[in-house]
């Protein structure tokens, strides 16, 4: 038993001393010396692999926080909806938007299997219901109670009426619709592409974000319409998709295989206090704290680094 106890010690002291050691290191540091349980693969179930001619956005989506709305969009990937569709809004700052440009138009617009099943907004979930660990940030946030991560997707918490929801951060993807909530089928979705909108947090359904291309979006020619869409008078043309695949559909060949830093590990930990407290050289001032969309996406190739 002496022996055991002896042995329990020494590790708690050396896991104490590693735990140490790593809380001097700056961010890109704590990511070399990451283990490969420090990553997950996200599920190629999960994934929607959308080409455009300039090149490849990768989406995950997030079933935990819109499960209907997953399925729906799941869906029309099978059903190949968004072949042949457009980007049709850009708007500087803000978002890009992609849908049928002959939407409005009932004779010409594309039909899908489903289309006249109306889905509810998914616009926060119970934590009761929430399969997965929401790992709390220490600073205080305008627009919730409590901020932090559920697999490395920002959310926010309100504690007293138990619901929780995504982040509106640079690469959140959601659910456009009209006026009424439930006007969101899933056809038209975005991409935060500017500085975070938190004032559309729980207004519209956030589905995932870009773990990969955002830039070929966050690039394109601005609209010069209301509101960014691309104006026909001004001679501005909808961008063509090429198409728009569920990872599992995809190839094996020709998936892209990521991995996504955890949040719920000893390592997130001190990569958080590293980020509210730089310590490289270039810099002067520590905040000591840090915005939950300030928090970079961490994702890899399984080969080798992406981006920090």
């Amino acid at each position: 038993m002496k022996t055991l106890i002896l042995v329990l010690t020494l590790a708690a002291a050396f896991a104490s001393a590693a735990s140490s050691e790593n809380k001097k290191l700056i961010a890109s540091e704590l990511i070399a010396v990451s283990k490969s349980e420090d990553w997950r693969t996200p599920s190629q179930d999960n994934l929607l692999y959308m080409d455009l001619p300039s090149g490849r956005v990768i989406i995950e989506l997030a079933p935990d926080y819109a499960p209907r709305h997953v399925t729906r969009i799941k869906d029309l990937a099978r059903q190949k909806y968004w072949d042949g569709l457009a980007i049709v809004r850009v708007q500087d700052n803000y978002v890009v938007q992609w849908a049928d440009p002959n939407a409005e138009k009932a004779d010409l617009k594309r039909k899908f299997k489903g289309s006249d099943e109306k889905l509810p907004p998914e616009l926060d979930v119970s934590l009761k219901e929430l399969k997965v660990v929401f790992n709390k940030m220490p600073d205080t946030d305008t627009y919730a109670d409590e901020v932090g991560f559920t697999n490395g997707m920002a959310a926010g918490r309100d504690k007293a009426k138990q619901r929780t929801w995504l982040l509106h951060c640079y690469g959140a993807v959601g659910v456009g619709r009209d006026t009424a909530p439930d006007s969101g089928d899933g056809t038209e979705l975005y991409a935060v592409i500017g500085h975070a909108p938190r004032h559309l947090d729980r207004n519209v359904t956030v589905v995932g974000r870009i773990l990969q291309g955002v830039e070929f979006l966050s690039s394109l020619p601005r609209g010069h319409g209301s509101l960014g869409f691309y104006d026909n008078e001004k001679n501005e043309k909808p961008l063509p998709i090429k198409s728009i695949r569920q990872g599992s559909e995809v190839p094996t060949n020709e998936r892209v295989n990521l991995e996504v830093l955890k949040t719920d590990t000893p390592l997130f930990k001190d990569m958080l206090r590293a980020r509210r407290n730089r310590k490289e050289e270039w810099f002067h001032f520590q905040a000591g704290r840090i915005d939950p969309c300030n928090f970079p996406i961490l994702i890899r190739e399984k080969a080798g680094f992406l981006r920090l």
